[in-house]
């Protein structure tokens, strides 16, 4: 019989629906503080249903869109848990925009390879090309706010 969508999953069920190790589960609850599954009995993790769209967010960026953790912590931070459930689902990002011009939040909409017609080496220049037009911007900002 299979679970109702809205039913808790075991860390487990989240694992292989996330086709993930449970190890790697456990590891994100120590880095991104937005994973609280309930712990029963012998600490025994239930994931809620938005624990695991959270997951699914989470996995996304790090493997599907190459981010760092520490990326994916900003974009917690930033944008909220939402946002990261939507990139999720949705699989599409908007560029994150960064105080920090030597952060590694720069994230195109698309991959490089076929499905982009991007070469490795053209997305890496079109993201650069996004870091430049992300600083100016912050630029402008901070001369705007102190006219």
């Amino acid at each position: 019989m299979e679970k109702s969508p809205d039913a808790f999953r075991t860390i487990s069920e989240a694992a292989e629906e996330l086709d993930l190790p449970q190890h790697v589960l456990r590891f994100w609850e120590t880095r991104f503080s937005h994973i609280k599954p309930l712990k029963r009995g012998g600490g025994r993790r239930y994931y809620r249903p938005d624990d695991v769209l959270l997951l699914k967010g989470i996995r996304h960026l790090l493997y599907d869109r190459g981010f760092t953790i520490k990326g994916v912590q900003k974009i917690l931070k930033d944008q909220g848990v939402r946002q990261v459930i939507a990139i999720g689902q949705t699989g599409a990002i908007e560029p994150v925009a960064v105080a920090d011009p030597d952060s590694e939040l720069v994230a195109l909409p698309f991959g490089a390879g076929e499905e982009s017609g991007l070469s490795k080496e053209d997305y890496d220049r079109l993201a650069g090309v996004m870091k430049e037009l992300l600083e100016l911007k912050r630029i402008l900002d901070r001369s705007r706010e102190g006219a």
